[in-house]
């Protein structure tokens, strides 16, 4: 296995003989053997070892037994102890959820602070296998079928292509040490109960089902990876970035075959589940929307409008002294100055008479109902007929900002301004307005 392993680095990770590497190691087989492995290597590496104090006595001779094997390899070691239970609890999550959300960033911000370039965990092909599983267990999409990925982000794993009898057995030839957990005995856990209950039923129907599944397995990647290639070539003809989010060309997604997965594979990393109800958007009315925990989708004409749930909304009004020159808002902010004379005009900046207005000014969203005089025409006009008249997206809608006086809208602002404000021959004071 120790020759396997060179040359599967050196075919597929020669950049790790040249960096500078964290080696995640539990004490238990596997991480020993890839500890070891990359030794033999002559690999640049520290270790990393986490206690999540869960086993109380057994946790901390874990830790004492990796520390003792490290220093007898005289390799540097990193311990770090956690309070698993209270961030689970905290977070509201599951131990193991916890325990890996704590691994993986405390194991990033060592990596950071040792200058290291890459970190190693010790996943091997029974480990891609029982995530196999368990994902399709619980229905997850085609990307959690493909298994544990060799790099993901700085994370790389040199042993997903031996299993876990190879692994034993060379730590048994070399008289490799390890520590057993107990509860990776225990059948509570889903992960333990595939491994010692479904999987050796596999293997009796198939002893060489590991083999055959690996090699199905990156057949799978290798279709995945051609899929997202077709993405991509769809993303730049049918997605396009907007003020407040992105459109996506419905005409162009219902001349495409397989329209549903395109979808699917557009938003799959904004945490939408009803995948039925995002594909019929294609053919719903206008303002239809289809919500995830942090985005929403809504039907605009012949687009699709994406966009982030923004708690900012929450708030809607805001007050302005008079005495203020500058004032903030999350999305932007205003300057007010008292000007001589009429200057340049865009849709940012705004002269209106001073002494028309009532202070404090408020801003605010605008509300069903609301009207408003516009600059430069007759009469007055509902903002949801000035938004309709202007093709405004629901988006763009919700993020329009009404400046007022008292009742009376003073700007729709970086849209229109309000005729009963106008400079006139008989003004005698100009507020200049202007929106960043």
């Amino acid at each position: 296995m120790e020759k396997a392993f060179k040359n599967h680095l050196k075919l597929n990770f020669p950049y790790l003989f040249n960096s500078k590497l964290i080696l995640a190691v539990s004490g238990g087989v596997d991480s020993m053997v890839l500890m070891h492995l990359c030794k033999k290597a002559k690999l640049d590496f520290s270790v990393a070892h986490c206690n999540f104090n869960l086993r109380n006595n057994e946790s901390d001779s874990d830790e004492e037994f990796v520390v003792r094997a490290v220093q007898n390899l005289n390799i540097k070691v990193h311990i770090q102890n956690f309070n698993t239970k209270a961030f689970a609890e905290e977070h509201k999550l599951s131990i193991q959820m916890a325990a890996r959300e704590l691994r993986y960033q405390w194991f990033e911000e060592l990596r950071s602070s040792e200058g290291a370039d890459y970190i190693l965990v010790a996943h091997h092909a029974n480990d891609s296998l029982e995530t196999f599983l368990i994902n399709l267990v619980r229905s997850t999409g085609p990307e959690g079928l493909a298994g544990i990925k060799e790099e993901n982000e700085k994370i790389r794993r040199p042993l997903l292509n031996f299993s876990r009898e190879e692994i034993e057995n060379y730590a048994k030839e070399n008289k490799i040490l390890w520590r057993e957990d107990s509860s990776n005995a225990s059948t509570k856990y889903l992960r333990n109960k595939i491994r010692h209950q479904v999987i050796p039923l596999l293997e009796e129907m198939n002893p060489k089902f590991l083999e055959g599944f690996s090699n199905t397995q990156e057949y799978l990647r290798q279709q995945l990876n051609l899929v997202e290639d077709y993405t991509e070539l769809i993303y730049k003809k049918a997605v396009k970035k907007v003020a407040y989010g992105y459109a996506i060309d419905v005409l162009f997604l219902e001349r495409l075959p397989n329209n549903k997965a395109v979808l699917y594979q557009l938003l799959k990393s904004f945490g939408f589940t009803e995948w039925d109800d995002v594909h019929h958007l294609l053919k719903a009315q206008s303002g239809k929307m289809v919500f995830s925990s942090t985005h929403r989708l809504v039907k605009d004409r012949d687009e699709l409008i994406l966009t982030k749930i923004d708690q900012s909304h929450l708030k809607k009004t805001y007050e302005i002294q008079q005495n203020e020159d500058n004032f903030m808002i999350p999305s932007g902010s205003f300057s007010f100055s008292e000007v001589d004379k009429i200057l340049e005009k865009n849709n940012h900046t705004i002269y209106v008479d001073l002494e028309k207005l009532q202070y404090p000014l408020t801003l605010r969203r605008w509300e069903e109902g609301d009207v408003f005089y516009p600059f430069g025409m007759k009469g007055r006009k509902k903002i949801s007929d000035f938004f309709k008249d202007n093709k405004f997206s629901l988006p763009e809608k919700e993020n329009t900002w009404l400046l007022c006086s008292g009742d009376k809208i003073v700007w729709v602002v970086n849209q229109r301004a309000d005729n009963r404000f106008a400079i006139t021959s008989k003004s005698k004071r100009i507020l200049k307005i202007v929106s960043h």
